[in-house]
């Protein structure tokens, strides 16, 4: 009540209001306070991570337990399904048409934000990130954020520019009012699977590169082109984009063919050979070229003026094999 102690739900909301950017005015007009009251609270509870409402209620308690007992106070639920120690509320559980507690939806964001920082994304981001994941189509506000996770604003700020940077995270204006909300767009996995496969074909290329500059006889150059190999493979895959039966069938069978001369074939002795048409033969050396990873563990060599033969991979072979046929 305007007047008495604030309770843990006031704090919780002067947390996040402060996170919005209001003043201390403005917040004591909405809580029915002077602003001196605002004033003294935010200066005598700053942490060093700004106001967050745990720490001054805690030190709020044991001003109380020093001076006398008090009577306490039964949080409220707040409007957005939070109750007033950031948790959700029985009713904001009950929003989604099924009924679940609140300890459960605790325990699954901890647990799926563990599982997250296990893949590298730092432990806060990603309780930001599940915490948007779990939220309603119009997303959360800073403040929102503040309150369900307790922790400063500055680490929401930081977390949300992290998820920005990834594009796993959208900001929108929160129509008639001064602050933005923060959501997951429907086509983010979209995006960023697509931003996976271009980063992978991008190494792929760079590997390929330094293994042609150190020689894949050296010990970084064989290394490289492992590298090239395997990030082709995992972008090809991510792209989805596979030979048909038939082109990899004749993969093989060119495979085999060369394997069984011993000795560099052109494009013309291949078809011939096989009694194929010179397209056919040449559909399957250029997917041979482009995709090194189907001889594995054979290696599609050029030699002389457009002839072709195998050899063992880079990766199969001694320093001194390598050198003798580089030689």
């Amino acid at each position: 009540m305007p007047g008495g102690r604030l309770t843990h739900e006031d704090r919780c909301l002067i947390a996040g209001w402060l996170a919005d950017g209001l003043g201390y005015a403005e917040i004591g007009r909405r809580l029915g306070r002077p602003t001196s009251t605002i004033s003294r609270e935010a200066a005598r509870n700053r942490a060093p991570g700004g106001y967050l409402a745990d720490h001054a209620q805690s030190a709020a308690d044991l001003r109380a337990r020093r001076s006398g007992p008090a009577r306490p106070v039964r949080p409220e639920p707040a409007a957005d399904g939070l109750s007033s120690g950031g948790g959700l509320s029985a009713e904001g559980v009950r929003s989604s048409g099924a009924v679940r507690s609140s300890e459960d939806v605790r325990a699954f964001v901890d647990l799926f934000a563990t599982l997250l920082a296990a893949t590298g994304l730092p432990r806060m981001t990603s309780r930001v990130f599940v915490s948007l994941v779990t939220a309603d189509a119009d997303g959360l506000t800073a403040a929102d954020l503040v309150r369900r996770l307790q922790v400063s604003p500055a680490s929401v700020s930081k977390s949300i520019g992290s998820l920005e940077a990834m594009e796993l995270v959208v900001r929108r204006s929160d129509p008639g009012r001064r602050r933005e909300r923060y959501l997951i767009d429907d086509d983010v996995w979209l995006r960023a699977w697509q931003a996976d496969t271009g980063a992978h074909g991008e190494i792929a290329t760079a590997a390929r590169r330094g293994a042609e500059l150190f020689g894949t006889g050296t010990t970084a150059g064989g290394r490289l082109d492992r590298m090239g190999r395997f990030f082709a493979r995992l972008s090809e895959q991510m792209r989805g984009s596979s030979l048909t039966d038939a082109v990899a069938y004749d993969v093989l069978t060119v495979l085999a063919a060369l394997v069984h001369a011993g000795r560099p074939l052109t494009l013309d002795a291949v078809a011939a050979a096989l009694g194929w048409p010179r397209g056919r033969a040449a559909a399957a050396l250029d997917a041979l070229r482009r995709r090194p990873d189907l001889a594995d563990p054979l290696a599609l060599r050029t030699v002389g003026p457009g002839a072709y033969t195998v050899t063992a991979g880079p990766d199969r072979l001694t320093s001194a094999q390598r050198e003798a046929l580089e030689g």
